[in-house]
């Protein structure tokens, strides 16, 4: 089973997690969104599991840094799966794949839980 984080290193929450899984012992694969890219198929992926609405991170400073226009077009997968090819750094972080699930943010209680097996 490979577990893969995805985000990109610099960020806050993302370093939590990565020395959360660290200091518990699992392996992990880290990818980083700007080095390693992302595609459509990831995201769609992604999306299985987590809504646009929550995988678009709409509290982040990229977000706000849109046009009001851009913001009001973004409605569904198909638009959030566009902006987050165009943007990456719209999309929440950090986002985990553990037994083909996906899920977003950190916090201990969020990996307890997922890692509770």
């Amino acid at each position: 089973m490979t577990i893969t984080l995805y985000g990109i290193p610099n960020c806050d929450t993302v370093k939590k997690a990565r020395t959360w899984l660290s200091d518990n012992g699992i392996d992990f694969v880290f990818h980083d969104f700007k080095k390693d890219g992302i595609n459509a198929d990831l995201i769609k992926t992604w999306l299985r599991d987590v809504p646009w609405d929550v995988l678009v991170n709409r509290k982040g400073t990229t977000w706000r840094k849109l046009p009001d226009e851009r913001k009001a077009a973004i409605s569904d997968n198909a638009s959030a799966t566009a902006l987050m090819l165009e943007s990456p750094s719209v999309i929440k972080r950090p986002v985990l794949f553990k037994d083909k699930k996906s899920s977003v943010g950190f916090s201990d209680e969020l990996y307890q839980q997922i890692f509770q097996d």
